[in-house]
């Protein structure tokens, strides 16, 4: 091959490179600014990406949908009890996104007690694309990742479309808003190490009756990733808990042959399973302040009571330690940040109410 060949063939070789560099980059910035941002209010998409942020060394990480991210606060527990913990929730997540959370939690870490929020049983099947959505959009790509997404498939899904998000977004473009140019490249935190901070108020008032149980039977596949979710930290030195938070209304039932069935599982697997509706008393629930929406979820009141009582639990029956200390705990200045932005949250909330 003479000089002018090879320099010809070198030419289209590079100006082919370019053009796919050049291909790849543009690809790039139009699924940064097409993916929702999830940074207007509810905000509880960006929730799961904010776990990769924080510094790898939680005591308890708690897995759950929206019953545990705004009713179990990480700020308080620290507070309280200097526990570093982290809720690693999204709505309606399903059991088998928990387990895949677990599994790729201990790429990062290994707590010292993993607590599932026991609501997450009574659903076995999706319910809405966008709740998948919601949950694994901010997942790191993983093979955890896929796994959960393969498992939440709707029909008119398809799994490269979790691997390369423009698949499903690219429609977005007559959507697009400010937030998503300005939100392209970083976000802000607007959770609390997992906990979603709500300051509404409006009281539990429905004396309304839940529809009968049609079927007391949780649903199999539930049962097989709780056994999976137990066993795996087992087998990795982890305190299992199971936990249900106060929440039980007509909407949102939760049903005494449910209750039941998880006490038995844990009687015989040796593990802690806490229904805080029957300890709603004790840990001083007050339904007329507690509430954001009636009775359905907590607002930061109600978490914070919920928060006090739970890390009191798990303090006393697994000898967690008080990290605020601790000269070794690398942590601690993101806690001060989290406590302080929490407090902040908190005072800002309590004027507005007053002034009401």
């Amino acid at each position: 091959m003479d000089k002018t060949v090879k320099k010809k063939t070198f030419t289209r070789i590079a100006a082919a490179a370019a053009f796919l560099s050049l291909l790849v980059l543009l690809l790039f910035l139009a699924q940064a600014v097409l993916v929702p941002k999830y940074m207007s209010f509810p905000y509880d998409g960006a929730l799961v990406r904010e776990y990769y942020d924080s510094v790898p060394e939680h005591d308890v990480v708690f897995f759950g949908d929206c019953e545990f991210y705004e009713a179990i606060n990480p700020a308080v527990i620290y507070s309280e009890y200097g526990i570093p913990t982290y809720v690693r929730g999204s709505s309606q997540q399903l059991i088998w996104d928990s387990y895949y959370f677990l599994l790729e939690t201990l790429e990062y870490e290994k707590p010292k007690v993993v607590v599932f929020n026991a609501v997450e049983m009574k659903i076995g099947s999706v319910q809405r694309e966008e709740y998948t959505r919601l949950t694994l959009d901010g997942m790191r790509l993983s093979k955890y990742k896929l796994a959960a997404a393969k498992l939440s498939l709707t029909e008119d899904e398809n799994i490269m479309s979790y691997v390369f998000p423009i698949l499903r977004y690219h429609g977005r473009w007559s959507s697009l808003t400010s937030e998503d140019f300005r939100y392209a490249f970083k976000r802000d935190t607007v959770g609390y190490n997992g906990y979603m901070f709500m300051s509404g108020i409006k009281a539990k008032t429905s004396t309304a009756l839940p529809p009968p149980l049609i079927s007391p039977d949780l649903p199999d596949i539930c049962w097989e990733y709780l056994e999976l979710m137990r066993k795996t930290c087992e087998d990795n030195g982890i305190e299992f808990v199971i936990f249900k938070a106060p929440t039980d209304t007509w909407h949102y039932p939760w049903y005494d042959e449910w209750d039941a069935q998880l006490v038995d599982y844990s009687e015989k697997h040796g593990v802690k399973y806490l229904n805080a509706i029957a300890l709603a008393d004790e840990i001083g629930t007050d339904w007329s302040t507690d509430s954001y929406d009636g009775g359905d979820h907590l607002n930061y009141i109600g978490a914070e009571k919920i928060s006090v009582f739970l890390g009191k639990v798990l303090k006393e029956a697994y000898g967690l330690e008080d990290r605020r200390g601790d000269a070794d705990f690398a942590a601690a200045s993101e806690w001060k940040n989290v406590v302080g932005r929490y407090l902040s949250a908190k005072a800002e909330a309590e004027k507005t109410q007053n002034k009401d």
